[in-house]
């Protein structure tokens, strides 16, 4: 079974999070989505969560 690095999980899951509207993956700082700065770039949304790891 292939062991997960460190690197491998930062690119995968940091700053990475999912539109709630359209679930559209876009990379943003996490203090600019909790001021609702951040806009999706498909439906123009504000509400968005972090991507999910498996």
């Amino acid at each position: 079974m292939a062991t997960k690095l460190a690197p491998t999980q930062g690119r995968l899951f940091k700053n990475i999070f999912v539109c709630k509207h359209c679930k559209a993956k876009l990379r943003a700082d996490p203090r600019k989505i909790l001021e609702k700065k951040v806009r999706c770039r498909k439906c123009l949304k504000k509400a968005f969560r972090p991507i999910r790891k498996k």
